[in-house]
């Protein structure tokens, strides 16, 4: 393959579009060469020096020393560019050695196996054959036939009749069978001769009978060299009129499902200049030796790099060869060389796609190969293009720093030293304290007060980012100001933990430093923690206080009613904190005070709390505040005053809540935890009922499963009535009530555990244990009931240790799917949208509020008579608040499912960006932040695989694994029917195993009758444990659920249309996402969605000369094309749409970059060579690969986006008016 740019020939690397990849013809090979590779050495042992025109030759690849040759005769750089005469090594830079590539003459051409044994396999594709069969050649074990004399073969036929009748005359007339057998054998041996053509493959049994006989008739050969003589002689242009007649035929019939790839593969080659003979090497390039290095070790050995091996021994093999070629040596023995020399070049290109012709290291370790050193985690794409390892870095542990403002962090001195060493080396200098970078360094070593000082100052403006791992959504990188500490913690303020969700159990974090002016910018202005009070996902305040803050905040805010009934009065705050001073009032007795002209009943606990607000205009809070109070308060303070006000107050209130939390008291003790004194009680009835039905079961009156069921459901009772008990024990003034009641930490279900019982737990299985654990923690396990309760135990622990894994593969697949993601443009002007029913969110407790709230409506919005939101306007929380509250039941908004705009969304389409509760940005990579909103919340999410029971029970998939069953597209587990057309239910037999439901269909006249004899009745059967959700007699229409379990998406479009699947997806996730406790916005969900509808598949080409019947395409591509046609007056193409999975959308997409650092990456690249794609550089990866700056915005002037076509209005694309519709689907 060609390299995909030349860095020589471009002044600036940034001055190109779109990046094409193809396949490198013999003599382009050539031209990048420098030399050819002739011996197999790599360094002379006893000089330590590159052998000469071996794999390190400096003669082929340049200097190993800067500006010296080989011999030494010519040194230093008055000499660049001489050759020298005596060595032939050029005198220049030995950087060289990184960019400068050999080539090895190969004594006999050799397939690329890329192009051999990829799916499909396109040399096979080319050439219209068996993979296998053509295999088979390759490897010598087959022959291809190569030319056919028809002038021959005309001779041969008739000297096969001559021979026909002189046999025949010979048996006479005495046996018929025997004549028949004759003429039968004759007969195929005519129609073998009649249809022999170059290209056809004969095993060697074949060959060698066919030979014998009519030797003179064809010319067949084995290998590489035979397939690229038929590829030489190939017309491809032919080949496509061929093709082509052979649909056109076809169109009614059926035709070869290859042909339409093959179509579209030779279509490329011609447009591209590509000659089907390049497939086969003849002249192999040789890697660049920086690129593959030998390494010295200590006691005289080497590290080399594996290509080394692979390469030495396609030397070996191919100087052997020639000498067999040479001295005219047996076929038998050529032939083996040469087979062998064509696995030496496999191992080279590609060492695991032969399975079991591997090459082993020494140490019995397959070498890694060019395409190994390409794929997968370590690979060249994923481990070094993608993500680098960067300088002015450093990671340490984390502590907490109290007393740090929300965007501060406390930096270690030395760490904070290293970072800046450059910056505080130039003002040392500037200083006069060093006249050299040398001494400046030696100045620093010495670590006095001035260096200290100045390192100070250089800080005093910067900011610092810091990143834990693993960096799961947006937040999990922010900037914060350094402020120098001791020690070698990284300190964090306390309220940044839950965005980046960090604890202090010994987590690290790495900081890192934006060196330009614009990167300084970008992270005071844009990733400063407090510009990031919100969560992406949802909106909301994720800087809000917890633990020791709330219970702090609640307990100065709980009111203490005195022995006195008469509160005490004050004229202001003041006098009442000077009476609270001298300790004449409590710090939570009800008072009576001034406040702003009123008096007011509160508490000196309360006016302090208020004193947070003391430069807003904020209404008094007069109210016990717990967590979810103060993150209600919060928010509603986030929306009125915004984020610089807001994390003003939430540092105030951080610090009032320690200090307050501290002076309280409140403390976790095992005297607070108070054991019921009906416990022994209950626990003996529970224990009287279950022997009661131990004695039924064995009395044969209960099944087992009966059983289980009864004993499980007396001791869930029995835990129940003691749970009460122990919320009922315990005082409001006790230490343990306030912390949970609070919100501070922990739950019910703690302390219940911890006084009441553990209750009954969970196998390995996930199954529940009968036997219950009866003791509460306080008490003490017993040694049966310690066991029994580990196994649920490690259960949960190696869950979620595989969990992680699966969620993080998640987030990638979804990133890569919408990583192209951007808001292209302000308004596509699209007057379709969806519609927000107010019943379809509560069925997973959203609220319509949130569902409507940063949603662009496509209506005008009143409320009564008033007008509360117009058309084309973004509801923010205040309307949304008022139309919840009045009597509408749905809205039409617009969605980035509906938006028009080619290769993006549009802002309207999109509304508010979540993190800030402003109109999306133009440039925001909104593909992304959806990933990563639905994947940060995956590890939450379970892992398990309910089995309903029974003998045929079904499989319910719920959790992570429903997740991706979704975003995947796959059949679901437990898959539940659908009407296939209307007809009406009439009745459900049982069949042993399986129920059945009976649907008499409609007629063609809309009728149902149910004497109709000629109607077939449909069928539909599930398994006895599920059941039918239709009623008898009930009327069906097609594409409604007939029984419980999950839709398959396919079918549910293929009945219900696109619009139904769209819907479906939104409320699964949204289902599964609730369920955990975890909220996603809808249009994070709606932006994936429109992914998984992004791609159609071509029913007819039209004028379009780029596009195949059957052929699968970008949607945004297909528009833009079928636009330029009409614009044209030609014939606009015809698709039909299609739903596919994310990992098939992310490998179909037009950039080849992204679609190979993806997965497949041999495949993808196979592919994008043989059609010479253009990658147009619209995504992220692509970008980040190609090491320019990503194309999404960055501060209001930076704005870099791609020129891009977008759709104007929605005439031009109105809901792909080009599209052919399914056959069933739905107006």
């Amino acid at each position: 393959m060609e390299p995909v740019f030349d860095t020589a020939g471009l002044e600036n690397r940034e001055d190109f579009k779109a990046l094409k990849i193809g396949i490198a013809s013999p003599d382009e090979i050539l031209r990048w060469s420098h030399g050819e590779v002739i011996k197999p050495e790599t360094i002379n042992y006893r000089t330590q020096r590159p052998e000469k025109d071996g794999l390190f030759s400096e003669r082929i690849f340049g200097p190993t020393k800067d500006y010296e040759c080989y011999c030494g005769k010519y040194r230093r750089i008055r000499y660049k560019n001489v050759v020298c005469d005596k060595c032939g090594v050029e005198v220049t830079r030995s950087a060289v050695r990184r960019d400068r590539m050999g080539h090895i003459k190969l004594a006999t051409p050799i397939c690329h196996i890329w192009f051999l044994k990829s799916i499909p396999s396109r040399l096979s594709l080319l050439l219209n054959t068996s993979s296998t069969k053509l295999e088979r050649v390759i490897y010598y074990s087959a022959y291809i036939i190569t030319d056919v004399d028809d002038n021959m073969r005309k001779q041969a036929l008739e000297e096969l009749d001559r021979e026909l009748k002189t046999k025949l005359k010979i048996v006479g007339t005495k046996d018929d069978k025997v004549k028949k057998e004759i003429n039968v054998a004759a007969g195929e041996t005519r129609e073998l001769l009649n249809n022999l053509k170059p290209g056809d493959i004969l095993s060697e049994l074949e060959y060698f009978s066919l030979a014998r006989r009519f030797g003179s008739v064809f010319r067949a050969g084995s290998g590489a060299e035979a397939v690229r003589e038929i590829l030489e002689r190939m017309d491809l242009r032919k080949e496509i009129q061929k093709i082509e007649k052979e649909l056109a035929a076809s169109k009614s019939g059926v035709f070869d499902a290859k042909q339409p790839r093959r179509l579209k593969m030779i279509k490329a080659m011609i447009k591209n200049n590509t000659r089907p003979e390049w497939l086969i090497i003849t002249n192999l390039p040789v890697l660049p030796p920086d690129l593959r290095p030998m390494v010295a070790l200590d006691g005289g050995r080497y590290a080399t790099s594996d290509l080394n091996d692979l390469y030495r021994r396609v030397i070996n093999r191919n100087n052997r060869l020639k000498k067999l070629l040479e001295i005219k040596a047996p076929d038998v023995i050529v032939k083996n060389e040469k087979r062998m020399l064509q696995e030496a070049v496999d191992a080279l290109i590609d060492n695991s796609a032969r399975f079991g012709t591997q090459q082993l290291s020494t140490q019995r370790r397959p070498l890694r190969s060019l395409a190994d050193m390409l794929k997968g985690k370590q690979g060249r794409f994923r481990q070094n293009l993608l993500g680098k390892r960067v300088d002015y870095s450093g990671r340490s542990v984390i502590v907490v720093g109290p007393k740090l403002k929300l965007n501060e962090c406390g930096l270690p001195k030395r760490m904070a030293l290293e970072l800046f060493r450059p910056f505080v080396i130039s003002e040392v200098i500037k200083r006069g304290l060093a006249n050299n970078i040398r001494s400046a360094n030696r100045v620093l070593e010495q670590s006095t007060d001035e260096i200290w000082a100045i390192l100070e100052e250089i800080i005093k403006d910067r900011y610092v980012l810091l990143n834990r791992a693993p960096t799961l959504h947006r937040l999990s990188v922010q900037a914060f100001k350094p402020i120098l500490v001791e020690g070698l913690a990284i300190q964090i303020p306390p309220l940044v933990c839950m965005a980046f969700n960090a604890d202090f159990d010994g987590d690290q974090m790495a900081v890192h430093l934006p060196l330009s002016e614009e990167a300084q910018r970008e992270a005071r202005e844009i990733m400063a923690s407090s510009q990031n009070l919100l969560k992406p996902a949802t909106g909301d305040l994720i800087t809000i206080p917890t633990q020791d803050i709330v219970l702090g905040i609640y307990y100065i805010t709980q009111l203490i009613q005195s022995h006195s009934n008469t509160p005490k009065h004050f004229l202001d705050k003041s006098d009442a904190f000077m009476a609270h001073h001298h300790g004449v009032i409590g710090l939570r007795e009800l008072i009576k005070v001034g406040v702003a002209g009123n008096i007011l009943e509160t508490t000196i606990g309360r006016l302090m709390f208020n004193e947070v607000f003391y430069d807003v205009e904020h209404e008094f809070v007069n109210r016990n505040l717990n967590k979810k109070e103060l993150s209600k308060l919060m928010d509603g303070f986030v929306e009125r005053y915004g984020f610089e006000k807001t994390s003003e107050v939430l540092d105030r209130i951080k610090l009032l809540g320690f200090e307050r939390a501290t002076r309280s008291g409140i403390t976790w003790s095992i005297s607070d935890l108070i054991i019921p004194k009906e416990k022994p009680q209950i626990l003996l009835d529970a224990e009287n009922k279950v022997d009661a039905i131990y004695g039924q079961f064995r009395d044969g009156l209960l099944t087992k499963e009966e059983r289980r069921a009864r004993i499980i459901s007396i001791w869930e009772k029995a835990k129940k009535e003691i749970s009460n008990l122990v919320l009922k024990v315990l005082p409001e003034d006790n230490s343990i009530y306030q912390i949970i009641d609070s919100g501070s930490r922990g739950s019910w279900v703690q302390p219940i555990q911890m006084t009441g019982m553990k209750g009954l737990v969970q196998n390995s299985q996930g199954e529940t244990i009968e036997l219950p654990i009866k003791s509460s923690l306080k008490e003490g396990l017993s040694v049966l009931e310690y066991f029994i309760s580990t196994h649920g135990a490690r259960k949960g622990t190696t869950d979620t240790a595989l969990k992680t894994a699966q969620a993080g593969y998640l987030t990638r697949r979804l990133v890569d799917v919408a990583q192209d993601i951007f808001v292209k443009e302000d308004d596509c002007g699209t007057k379709e949208g969806i519609e927000i029913a107010r019943s379809a969110g509560e069925k997973f407790g959203q609220s319509f509020a949130s569902s409507l709230f940063s949603r662009t409506s496509l209506e005008e919005i009143k409320v009564g008579r008033k007008v509360i939101v117009k058309s084309n306007e973004i509801i923010a929380k205040v309307a949304a608040e008022a139309i919840e509250k009045s009597d509408l039941a749905s809205i039409k908004v617009r969605s980035p499912i509906t938006c028009k705009t080619l290769y993006g969304v549009c802002g309207r389409c999109y509304g508010f960006g979540l993190g800030e509760n402003k109109p999306v940005r133009l440039g925001e990579a909104v593909g992304v932040i959806a990933a990563q909103s639905i994947g940060e919340p995956g590890t939450q999410l379970t892992m398990r695989t309910f089995h309903t029971g029974g003998v045929a029970g079904v499989d319910i998939t719920h959790g992570l694994p429903r997740i991706e069953e979704i975003f995947e597209a796959r059949p679901p587990k437990g898959k539940a029917f659908l009407a296939a057309e209307d007809g009406l239910a009439d009745k459900i037999e049982d069949r042993g195993t399986l129920r059945v439901l009976l649907v008499i269909p409609k007629k063609k006249t809309g009728s149902l009758k149910k004497t109709s004899k000629a109607a077939k009745v449909a069928e539909y059967a599930i398994s006895s444990s599920s059941s039918f959700l239709v009623n008898l007699g009930a009327e069906i229409k097609k594409g409604d659920q007939l029984s419980d379990g999950n839709l398959d998406l396919k079918e549910l479009m293929e009945f219900r249309g696109k619009e139904a699947v769209e819907k479906y997806i939104v409320s699964e996730v949204q289902k599964i996402y609730f369920s955990e406790g975890a909220s996603i916005n809808n249009k994070h969900i709606e932006v994936i969605v429109k992914q998984m509808f992004s791609r159609v598949r071509v029913k007819d080409a039209g004028d379009a000369p780029d596009f195949v019947a059957g052929e699968i395409i970008e949607k945004p591509k297909f528009l833009e094309i079928n636009r330029e046609l009409k614009r044209q007056s030609l014939t606009p193409a015809k698709a039909e749409q299609l739903l596919m999975g994310i990992t098939q959308v992310a490998l179909s997409t037009d950039s080849f970059l992204s679609a190979a650092s993806f997965q497949d990456t041999a495949r993808v690249l196979v592919r994008a060579a043989i059609e010479s794609r253009i990658d147009p550089l619209r995504g992220l990866k692509e970008n980040v690969i190609i090491g320019r700056l990503i194309p999404t915005s960055g501060l209001p002037h930076k704005i870099t986006l791609p020129e891009e076509t977008v759709a104007q209005n929605d005439s031009e694309v109105s809901s792909l008016a080009e599209l052919v519709p399914t056959p069933d689907r739905a107006p």
